[in-house]
C-alpha cells in the first residue's frame, strides 16, 4: 500500500510523509507546553491541521493515477496542493509557538498578514482541486463505476467544503453566537455551547475520503450493475450535501452538534 502510493506521486506522498513527521514533533510539544490559548494547548490545533494534511495529501497522490496524460496540469496541482499545505501549517506551527492563534488573528500587523496568507493558501489549494477534478478521468471502466464516481464527488464536496471555509472566514469566527474559545469537543474542540461552523467544514472535507471508499466496497464487495453502483454513490453524496446542510444550519442559529449542561 505504502509502496503504491510512493509510486502514484511521490512528490504528495513525501510531503504526506513529512507532515506525519510533524505530527509527531507537534505531540511531543503539547505534551512539553503548559501554556493555554483560548483554553486549550496551542499545539492541539497544529496537532489537527497536521493530522488532516496528511490524509489530504496522501488522498491526493492516490487519486493522482486516476487523472488524464496531462503532465502540466498534473505538475501544477502537485505543486499547489505543496505550497499551500507546506505555508499553511508552517504558520499555524508559526503562531503555536508564539502562544497566539492562528486564525481570525488580526491583532497586530504580524498577525493580520499571517492571516492573510493563511486565507491566501488556502484559496489556491481550492483552485488546485477545482483543477484536479478537471483533470479525471473521462472513460469509467464497468468494474470500477462505484469508485471513480465516488473519486469525482467525493472531490467535488471537498472543494464545496472548501468553499464554506469563506463563511468561516467572513465571520471572523468559528463560534455562532459566542466566542470561541470556552467548553468543546475533545481534541476537535467543537463548541458544546454554541453552534460551530467547523463541524459542517469538516464533514463535508472527508467526503473526499468517504465516497471513494464507499465507491471501491460497492465495485469489491457487491453483484449490482454498474449504473446501480453509480446511483448509489451519487445518492450517498446528495445524502452528505444534506447533512453537510443541516450541520451548517444547527451552527448558524447557535446548536452546538453536542450539548453538555453546565454542572451546578
Amino acid at each position: 500500500m505504502i509502496a503504491e502510493l510512493r509510486a502514484r506521486d511521490p512528490l504528495l506522498f513525501w510531503t504526506g510523509a513529512l507532515m506525519a513527521a510533524g505530527l509527531a514533533v507537534a505531540m511531543v510539544a503539547a505534551i512539553i507546553d503548559t501554556r493555554l490559548v483560548l483554553g486549550i494547548n496551542p499545539w492541539i490545533k497544529p496537532i489537527k491541521f497536521l493530522t488532516s494534511i496528511t490524509i489530504f495529501l496522501w488522498s491526493a497522490a492516490w487519486f493522482m493515477a486516476e487523472t488524464r496524460p496531462r503532465p502540466r496540469a498534473r505538475a501544477v496541482v502537485r505543486w499547489v496542493f505543496v505550497v499551500a499545505m507546506v505555508t499553511e501549517i508552517s504558520l499555524i506551527a508559526l503562531q503555536a509557538g508564539r502562544g497566539t492563534t492562528s486564525h481570525f488573528n488580526v491583532g497586530t500587523p504580524l498577525d493580520g498578514a499571517i492571516f492573510a496568507v493563511m486565507g491566501l493558501m488556502i484559496t489556491v489549494n481550492t483552485v488546485g482541486a477545482m483543477l484536479l477534478l478537471w483533470l479525471l478521468r473521462r472513460d469509467t471502466p464497468t468494474y470500477r463505476t462505484g469508485y471513480l464516481w465516488g473519486v469525482r464527488l467525493g472531490v467535488a464536496l471537498f472543494i464545496l467544503a472548501s468553499l464554506q471555509g469563506w463563511l468561516i472566514v467572513g465571520h471572523m469566527a468559528h463560534t455562532v453566537p459566542g466566542p470561541d474559545g470556552g467548553p468543546g469537543l475533545p481534541l476537535v474542540n467543537w463548541s458544546t455551547e454554541h453552534g460551530d461552523l467547523r463541524v459542517a467544514h469538516f464533514f463535508g472535507m472527508h467526503a473526499l475520503q468517504a465516497l471513494p471508499l464507499l465507491g471501491y466496497i460497492l465495485d469489491r464487495a457487491t453483484t449490482a450493475a454498474a449504473p446501480t453502483r453509480r446511483l448509489l454513490v451519487l445518492a450517498t453524496a446528495i445524502a452528505w450535501i444534506a447533512v453537510m446542510a443541516a450541520l451548517l444550519t444547527m451552527a448558524l442559529r447557535g446548536h452546538p452538534l453536542v450539548q453538555v449542561p453546565l454542572n451546578g
